[in-house]
């Protein structure tokens, strides 16, 4: 009772705080706030690599539902897709020589069809519904898996086919599927440089597919190009020291934080869509 206080005293605080204090939805453009804005959203990429690579479930849990306290959601797709794409080059990178080719093949496979399918989607579905629905993702697979932190799939090529295909379509839809494949990928009990090596190659195809359908559907405007560099800098330098901590510390005690955080960005999500219909 007295860990789960303290999570929730040092990690939902914080976050609700943050949450609630950027509700813009676009980065303001004045001379005094934009060096400020670059430098919170800098550290909201560089956290949200570091615990995407501790946790296992990719930097997007995170870095979708908090980027759209700084911009539109179609701009937080565009980022997100980037983002990964340079994200896991470095994991590839880092990660090259603990990557299951079997699991990439099965899983990936039907996660890169989906995910342009998902994609698609984002053009005909209003982004409004797309938000609630993440806020909802995200809580219900938070709570399920804090109160089942023992909660795995069956390892059958039927369930890597399935998962990863969900995967890929909650991916191109709502900008993260991360938590499904690593549902999948957990049933494998894979050893932890092994996951996220593994899931790096895997999510690398799903992000540059639909990468390159956000950019021809014009979801990344010219005035959001010189993001990029910042995406850079945090994939490679938020891949290397999550790495390292990876190494170092337990991975279970990790993860669980990660699920509080994933839970008070849901609620924060939820509660913001509530405020906008009332």
């Amino acid at each position: 009772m007295l860990q789960h206080a303290w999570i929730a005293s040092n990690i939902l605080g914080p976050i609700s705080l943050f949450a609630f204090g950027f509700q813009s939805n676009e980065l303001p453009y004045t001379r005094q706030t934009t060096c400020m804005n670059l430098v919170l959203f800098l550290i909201l990429l560089l956290i949200s690599e570091i615990i995407g690579t501790i946790g296992g479930f990719g930097s997007s849990v995170l870095f979708v539902p908090l980027a759209q306290f700084f911009f539109d959601f179609q701009t937080v797709l565009a980022l997100t897709g980037l983002l990964h794409v340079f994200s896991n080059t470095a994991k590839l990178i880092l990660f090259y020589k603990t990557i299951n080719w079997k699991l990439v093949l099965w899983l990936g496979t039907g996660s890169i069809a989906l995910v342009v399918v998902g994609a698609w989607f984002t053009t005909r579905i209003d982004f409004i519904y797309a938000k609630t629905l993440l806020g909802f993702f995200l809580v219900a697979f938070s709570i399920y898996f804090l109160k089942n932190p023992e909660a795995t799939l069956k390892p059958t090529k039927a369930n890597l086919v399935w998962s990863g295909s969900l995967a890929g379509f909650m991916a191109g839809f709502i900008g993260t599927g991360g938590a499904i494949r690593g549902l999948a990928l957990t049933a494998f009990q894979l050893p932890k440089n092994f996951f996220v090596g593994t899931s790096a190659a895997i999510d690398f195809g799903v992000d540059v597919a639909r990468s390159v359908m956000y950019l021809n559907f014009g979801f990344l405007q010219n005035k959001f190009i010189g993001y990029i560099p910042l995406l850079i800098l945090a994939a490679f330098g938020g891949s290397y020291l999550g790495k390292i901590i990876l190494d170092k510390l337990r991975q279970d005690i990790f993860q669980r934080i990660v699920l509080y955080f994933i839970l008070a960005i849901g609620l924060v999500m939820l509660i913001q869509e509530i405020q906008h219909f009332s």
